[in-house]
């Protein structure tokens, strides 16, 4: 071969090795697996993205399930020290968990599974296990692939399975997040709603039910009403999160224990809760923790409330800032970005808009949830991926929802009182103050005529007889906001 030829040869062969990746060879039950050489997945991992390549990366396992995972295998790994596995495998798993749990190895792809799969969460509880082996396996400067000395199911997952390690990591990943990310943007937001309430608790407006003028009340009296509403959204989560801490794990497949070790289940519960200072413990019983999503139902429901809410108080301050001078114009809300390509000056309320849309998606995903939870079948809930990806979507678009809106929309809010005033002062509803003193019947022909003549309330309240010192007394909208 000449040297030219040579060249060339080297030159082709570079081309096809950027062509396709490296390899090795694993084998299980099933036979031979071709798994990437820069992956530490193994072949059941290989087997679920050839089986399942559903929906793409942004479908993936959410990151929290895998760092709840990684918890679960350290905690699963100290406390079977105790009961016989050698102490430097033990060491090994629980530094190559601690990868995981910092999401280190999630952001290198190691973790490519999608919600799609196994729906007890089958090939992610495996996908962490090969991964830690393999990790592991590293750290001693061993072969990859090899499951020697550290094996993925052997000692990895030793003392647990699928169905109680997945179940329970739900329950982790979900407790982490709302503590991390949904209670501090309702506390936040609760906060914001607050100093509202009261900087704005000498400001009279009129009210509105069914959408029409009612009697008068402060601004500070309707955003008291709003921070009420979000306290009470979040002493529902607190009190659904309370169920939410209790663990299956120890349960094993059906909830029975079997291949598990006695207390295995409590010793580990009592890591977790160290390692993630959440006062997680035992399930009170395993075959329903583990047949049955019930919790995450309920912990749902909560958040599909704190959405409902939500709604309503992003339509209502949206509505009370319409205009700026064609609606009602009652608040200016912070001016974040132009509001049109052709409508110069035009400033809508785009943090309304999407506070509103998250809260809609929210419905949404109560709907998967409740599908998800009544299609537990005998032992098992075979929908653990759906409800927890929903679960997880929920509390993090809430969470940086709302405190997107506190800081964007709600801190900024700003009460126009020329208009609130203005509205105020023509609305027929004060009306209302003149019906003890001239009873029910007489005030509505009051209000009436004044609407049909387009003429003020005074002016054909004197015309029915009522003289207009009275009716300055009587009227008065600042003692029309309590009891009489």
């Amino acid at each position: 071969m000449s040297f030219d030829q040579k060249e060339m040869f080297c030159l082709m062969y570079k081309l096809a090795r950027l062509t396709q990746t490296d390899t090795r060879v694993e084998h299980d039950s099933m036979g031979p697996v071709n798994v990437p050489l820069d992956r530490l997945y193994g072949s059941h991992t290989v087997r679920s993205v050839e089986r399942f390549p559903i929906g793409g990366v942004e479908e993936r396992m959410p990151r929290p399930i895998i760092v709840a995972l990684g918890i679960i295998k350290k905690a699963a790994a100290e406390v079977n020290k105790s009961f016989g596995l050698d102490d430097e495998v033990c060491t090994v798993i629980g530094k190559a968990a601690d990868e995981v749990i910092s999401g280190k190895l999630y952001d290198e792809q190691h973790f490519p599974l999608g919600i799609w799969q196994a729906g007890s969460g089958a090939h992610s509880n495996m996908n962490v296990n090969e991964v830690i082996s393999n990790r592991a396996i590293e750290m001693l400067d061993g072969q990859i692939g090899s499951k020697e000395p550290v094996h993925p199911r052997m000692h990895v997952n030793m003392g647990h399975s699928s169905n109680d390690s997945f179940s329970s990591a739900i329950n982790i990943a979900v407790a982490m997040q709302l503590k991390e990310k949904l209670f501090p943007a309702l506390q936040k937001v609760i906060a914001a709603l607050s100093k509202k309430e009261e900087a704005f608790k000498d400001i009279i407006k009129i009210g509105r039910t069914h959408l029409m003028d009612a009697v008068p009340l402060t601004l500070g009296q309707e955003f008291s009403g709003y921070r009420q509403m979000m306290a009470n959204c979040s002493d529902r989560l607190e009190s659904a999160l309370k169920n939410l801490h209790q663990l299956s794990l120890g349960g094993t497949s059906v909830g029975t224990g079997l291949h598990s070790t006695e207390d295995f289940g409590k010793q580990c519960i009592k890591l977790i809760a160290e390692i993630t200072s959440l006062p997680f413990e035992p399930a009170t019983n395993t075959f329903e923790a583990i047949a049955a999503c019930d919790r995450l139902v309920e912990l749902h429901g909560d958040l599909n409330s704190i959405a409902v809410s939500t709604m309503k108080i992003a339509n209502d301050i949206r509505f009370m800032g319409s205009g700026p001078r064609c609606g009602l114009g009652e608040l200016s809300l912070p001016e974040n970005e132009p509001g049109s390509s052709i409508m110069p000056g035009k400033v809508n309320p785009t943090q309304c808009e999407a506070m509103t849309m998250i809260c809609a998606q929210v419905m949404g995903n109560q709907v998967a949830v409740t599908v998800g939870g009544y299609n537990g079948h005998f032992e098992l809930n075979a929908f653990m991926p759906l409800i927890a990806s929903n679960v997880l979507r929920s509390i993090n678009l809430l969470g940086d929802g709302l405190a997107t809106f506190c800081n964007n929309c709600i801190d900024g809010i700003v009460p126009n009182m020329e208009r609130i005033s203005k509205i105020m002062s023509e609305s027929l509803m004060l009306v209302t103050a003149l019906s003890p003193h001239i009873g029910y019947d007489q005030a509505a022909t009051i209000a009436k005529t004044a609407h049909q003549n387009g003429t003020t309330l005074r002016q054909e309240a004197i015309k029915a007889g009522v003289s207009g010192e009275n009716f300055d007394n009587w009227v008065r909208p600042e003692d029309m906001l309590g009891p009489s």
